[in-house]
């Protein structure tokens, strides 16, 4: 792999990606071969393993942190719901609605619908008019962490947000 396609795949400027691999080196994480005289090997030091092992391990543990505090307030949001008799709409798929749809079912909810539609439109108009005409009480919705320009433009979850006419719990990937 090139310096060149290495930037490219990162989605940096390649003087960036450049002064990366010479910050690596210099931490001892990678040690630079030559092979050819217009051409290095980089490889990856018994100190780079431990850093990514490490790195590794701070992320599992972070990740694991995060699926606790995410079930332990869906639990307490859907406890509400469950105790109001409210109906309980999931959108999306993945991680955050499985943890929705079990966290339902631990508190004794049965989503009125499961089911994967496909609709064409904006997503937000979507999922609005469907709890809409689902008269959802909750909306469920994963989102990611914006980009800068979404705070200036606004993502599918803030219009979500904004114009449901039911409350909204958006769980951050």
């Amino acid at each position: 792999m090139t310096q060149r396609s290495l930037a490219t795949k990162l989605g940096i400027a390649l003087g960036l990606t450049n002064i990366y691999l010479k910050r690596l080196a210099r931490k001892g994480y990678i040690k630079c071969v030559s092979v050819q005289s217009n051409r290095i090997s980089y490889l990856i030091t018994p100190g780079g393993i431990a850093e990514k092992a490490r790195l590794t391990y701070e992320f599992m543990n972070y990740s694991l942190h995060l699926y606790g505090e995410v079930r332990q307030h869906l639990r307490e949001v859907l406890q509400e719901c469950a105790a109001a008799d409210r109906r309980v709409a999931i959108y999306g798929r993945g991680e955050a609605a499985e943890l929705a749809y079990l966290s339902l079912k631990e508190c004794g909810l049965e989503p009125g619908r499961v089911t994967a539609l496909v609709r064409q439109g904006g997503i937000y108009h979507e999922i609005l008019e469907e709890a809409k005409a689902y008269n959802a009480d909750l909306i469920v919705m994963s989102s990611h962490r914006p980009a800068m320009r979404s705070y200036f433009l606004g993502s599918n979850a803030g219009h979500v947000v904004r114009y449901a006419t039911c409350s909204v719990l958006v769980v951050r990937r």
